[in-house]
């Protein structure tokens, strides 16, 4: 019906108006609270993986913690399967186990220096050491510095000190591998002298290595050969594949070298080694990876097997902690490891058949192998480092995506390397695991070993990684993992007539010796057992990089005079 006046149009208007205002205003409304209901959902989901990700009980800084299971349970480990040992949260007395780690160094070091004193390896079962030249250079020795530093072992330390004055000498003929000589006696040598309070004894003796192995990067591309000769100071090829080099190996020289440099002002060391990173950078690589062979006559790649196993491992772990080690200013080594990274993550990183573990395979011929050295173990650690930088999580500001994601591999890959050791007869683990895939879906086993690689060198990368994980997460899983490993070694590896002994075949008791023991063990595995169970303030890891053979070297702002001009990319 039509208004008979104005006054009734005019009202009837109003109140169609007000009523298509009404609608909109509640349609607005609607909106809005659906808008605020979003926001507040995923408010609450950034709150929920902060607290399971960045958070650590307040309960684990006590130095003697009475653990609470449901306390605990709320800061889980990201995992699709559980350990086979389960464990009991209960008052344990850190300190205590901290101590017989020490007391299991000082039963090695005991037996080393009664057969065995001035020799580079050491041969428990046969009671007799050998040496790789001559009269030796002091690899269990040197190797062994700072460990007895760091552990407060006094009377051992200056009976090894007094050896080094008077008995080490590098002017000797045969050859020796460059980089097992610079990660191990010319890194020991520097951490020493910086852990010692400066001692110049070995200062002297690292500018006198550092000067000798300074011939191996004469070769034509500046790729360093595989060997030398101290006395002559000559480089020498490989003598297989015609004489190619390592990638890992020509890579794994550069924290050494540029620490040196920084000590002495001399930027020659600095520049040799620097030279190497610079000819990787500029060859050709597969989303940030690269083959493990390099030709040092043209400083190319030879063939086109990728692994963070064996020959490839430390190229990974130095692009990062170059990066630490000056301090972060030479960001060119951060985007070389990001973008390895990113090609780790896309084309080696899978999960096995049935539990899911995740694992870093290999890529032989384009083609993804399930195999996975224990080598590749150090990089659950290496993750979660390159996400916080050395600082604990809880003191992280913000987690981008990317950052959540690498310290989920991180902790995913740590655990897969625990259940290398917890699935064996022994509860160590294999020097090789393969995982089951999806198409041998008839085994209900996620890893499997084969015969010859069931061998235990008492190696440390997953030793390394729980001790990097503990200190980075808090997470006292990783220390209850790390016990039970060690309570293997003193079972299995411990030769009751003194020293430890390389493992035959880990799937079975008893499992044979081979009578050796590593200078790693000295060097690496007990002392990244040693940190991982006392006190995080003790070499911080946001103050000290650890070289791939767990010598630590602080942490420093290089000089220009140092450094140079740095490189950049082409």
């Amino acid at each position: 019906m039509l208004p008979r006046t104005r006054d009734d149009y005019d009202n009837a208007k109003t109140s169609k108006i007000r009523l298509t205002f009404t609608k909109r205003y509640l349609r607005f409304t609607w909106f809005r609270g659906l808008v605020l209901l979003a926001l507040s959902c995923l408010l609450l989901f950034s709150i929920y993986i902060r607290l399971n990700i960045n958070l650590t009980p307040e309960i684990l800084s006590d130095k003697n913690q009475n653990f609470d299971k449901d306390t605990f349970a709320a800061q889980p480990i990201e995992t699709f399967v559980q350990t086979h040992t389960p464990v009991i949260y209960n008052t344990i007395d850190w300190k205590e186990r901290q101590n017989a780690v020490r007391k299991a160094f000082k039963y090695a070091w005991k037996g080393y220096v009664r057969d065995a004193w001035g020799c580079d390896e050491y041969h428990p079962l046969s009671h007799r050491g050998s040496n790789l030249t001559g009269i030796g250079i002091g690899f269990t020795i040197v190797d062994s510095l700072d460990t007895l530093l760091i552990m407060d072992l006094k009377e051992e330390f200056r009976h090894a000190r007094d050896w080094v004055a008077k008995s080490l000498n590098f002017e000797q003929g045969g050859n020796v591998n460059v980089f097992e000589t610079t990660i191990r006696v010319l890194g020991g040598l520097l951490s020493a002298y910086h852990l010692s309070g400066n001692d110049t004894l070995f200062l002297s003796k690292a500018i006198d290595l550092g000067d000798r192995l300074l011939g191996a990067f004469s070769s034509p591309s500046g790729v360093p050969f595989a060997s030398i000769n101290l006395a002559s100071r000559k480089g020498i090829a490989a003598h297989f594949a015609g004489g190619v080099s390592s990638t890992s190996e020509a890579t794994t020289l550069q924290l050494e070298f540029k620490y040196l440099s920084y000590l002495t002002g001399n930027e020659e060391y600095w520049k040799k080694a620097e030279e190497t990173m610079f000819k990787i950078d500029s060859l050709e690589k597969l989303d940030g990876l690269v083959p493990i062979f390099l030709n040092p006559y043209d400083g190319k790649f030879v063939g086109n097997t990728i692994t963070l196993g064996a020959r490839g491992d430390s190229y990974y772990e130095y692009l990062l902690k170059q990066y630490l080690q000056t301090s972060r200013t030479e960001p060119i080594y951060r985007r070389m490891y990001d973008q390895s990274m990113n090609g780790v993550k896309s084309r080696l990183v899978n999960y096995s058949f049935p539990s899911k573990l995740l694992y870093i395979g290999e890529l032989i011929n384009d083609n993804l192998n399930s195999k996975m050295d224990h080598l590749v173990c150090f990089m659950g650690g290496n993750f979660a480092l390159g996400v916080t930088l050395g600082k604990p999580v809880r003191e992280v500001e913000h987690l981008n995506f990317k950052e959540i994601e690498e310290l989920r591999i991180g902790k995913e890959l740590t655990k897969t390397c625990t259940e290398m050791y917890f699935s064996t007869a022994t509860g160590l683990a294999p020097e090789i695991a393969y995982f089951t895939s999806l198409d041998s879906s008839d085994t209900d086993k996620d890893i499997f070993i084969k015969r010859f690689d069931s061998h235990n060198l008492l190696r440390p990368e997953t030793v390394e990684s729980l001790f990097i994980m503990w200190r980075l997460t808090g997470d006292v899983q990783y220390r209850e993992w790390g016990w039970k490993i060690f309570e293997a070694f003193e079972k299995h590896a411990k030769f009751e007539d003194g020293g430890y002994t390389s493992l035959d075949d880990v799937t079975s008791i008893p499992s044979g010796r081979r009578d050796k023991m590593e200078t790693f063990w000295l060097a690496e595995t007990l002392k990244y057992f040693y940190l991982l169970f006392g006190p995080n303030d003790q070499i911080p890891l946001d103050k000290y990089v650890f070289n791939t053979e767990a010598h630590p070297l602080p942490i420093f702002t290089p000089t220009r005079k140092v450094r140079g001009q740095g490189w950049s990319r082409r």
